[in-house]
């Protein structure tokens, strides 16, 4: 009674060879080509000849069609010292200043301002008397750091001679710095743009009412002076200014001679005509 039932083996004996062919069936899915690793190398390995030199191509399209840029650093040219036998490389504003050119590309903030500031100090410094060259192309400027620079370029005319030329755009007080250069010195290319308008806050401004009201009164008290300037240098009447800044006022290089803006339009050589207000 003890013993096992005699038909216990013969159960076993005929569950094994379920047990094998599912043995057999889990190993052929395991040798199916989307899933197949040997000696450790995945199944992207044994990929045929053609599809491999075919991602080969595409990756090398992918490469050979990336796009060049050109650097983002300021350029750098090739200066000698004098008294040197050899050349060494400098940024291009140095070297511009170093012939008392300066380029103004920028918003003029209080940084810029000072940056513009110290430059022309130095330079009046370096050698007094002898003419500077400035090239603008300004978006639009903080009206009280724009004034600071316009004032300084006011005290330098009496030193020496400052040209300025307008090169593609100048906004807001830039238009009033490429108006500040040395009488008959202050040129404009011929496709070159003023933009003539008030300045407006530096930042919102945040407080009391009352505080509010004395900072729009101060900015407009400046606005008035940046009218009066404007009249003072285009001799334009001090009514006809506020009129024409009551909205953006645009002027072509040829209309800004005739307002008195600026004296000429720089043209090409063989075109010099008669351009000069």
């Amino acid at each position: 009674p003890c013993l096992a039932p005699s038909n216990t083996q013969p159960a076993l004996t005929m569950r094994l060879p379920a047990v094998v062919a599912a043995a057999l069936a889990s190993l052929l899915l395991a040798l199916s080509p989307p899933s197949v690793e040997a000696f450790g190398r995945p199944a992207a390995s044994f990929r045929p000849a053609g599809d491999v030199a075919a991602s080969s191509a595409t990756k090398m399209d992918m490469v050979r069609r990336t796009p060049m840029t050109m650097p983002t650093t300021t350029p750098m040219v090739p200066y000698k010292p004098p008294g040197q036998d050899y050349a060494q490389f400098i940024d291009i504003y140095s070297r511009m200043m170093r012939d008392r050119t300066m380029f103004i590309g920028t918003f003029i903030d209080n940084d810029a301002a000072n940056n513009i500031i110290s430059t022309l100090l130095y330079l009046r410094k370096d050698k007094p008397g002898e003419p500077i060259s400035l090239y603008l192309n300004v978006p639009g400027a903080v009206l009280r750091p724009g004034l600071a620079v316009y004032d300084l370029l006011g005290q330098l005319r009496q030193d020496c001679e400052i040209t300025t030329v307008n090169l593609g755009l100048c906004t807001g007080m830039g238009a009033l710095l490429a108006g500040a250069g040395t009488p008959g010195k202050r040129c404009a290319m011929p496709n070159s743009r003023f933009l003539l308008q008030r300045v407006g806050l530096d930042q919102p401004f945040r407080g009391q009412a009352s505080d509010i009201g004395l900072e729009v009164r101060d900015v407009k008290k400046w606005n008035e002076r940046l009218e009066a300037e404007l009249a003072r240098m285009t001799g334009q009447t001090a009514s006809q200014v506020r009129a024409d800044m009551k909205r953006d006022f645009y002027l072509s290089s040829e209309e800004a001679v005739r307002y008195g803006l600026i004296d000429r339009v720089l043209l090409p050589a063989p075109q010099k005509r008669a351009a000069a207000g």
